[in-house]
């Protein structure tokens, strides 16, 4: 079975600025620390979402293209194992109940 290996850029000035990179494709990765700054998804890149340790993470894109689409649930498994949380619970869509209206004026 084949892995794929991940890399990460990290922001010394905020831990909540990481970009996951994959070695073996195309993919970037965004994380935001949704208890700790303000996110605005972009609509031309995908966003996941997920839970670890009691703090809410968004994972978007960067310049996605179709074919590193299906790597981004395993570069967010493999950086919940990089937090240490591995049971990480991977979300489709952003669950905090303000976010449903967002674009609601």
């Amino acid at each position: 079975m084949d892995y794929n290996v991940y890399l990460l850029a990290t922001d010394p000035l905020n831990p909540c600025r990481d970009v996951i990179h994959s070695r073996d494709t195309r993919l970037k990765v965004k994380v935001y620390c949704l208890d700790e700054e303000r996110f605005s998804p972009d609509d031309n890149e995908i966003q996941l979402y997920g839970y670890a340790d009691h703090k809410l993470y968004a994972f978007e894109t960067v310049n996605v293209e179709a074919e590193d689409a299906l790597d981004l649930v395993g570069a967010i498994q493999w950086y919940a194992n990089y937090i240490d949380f591995p049971k990480m619970e991977i979300l489709p869509e952003d669950p905090r109940p303000r976010a449903q209206y967002r674009d609601v004026k």
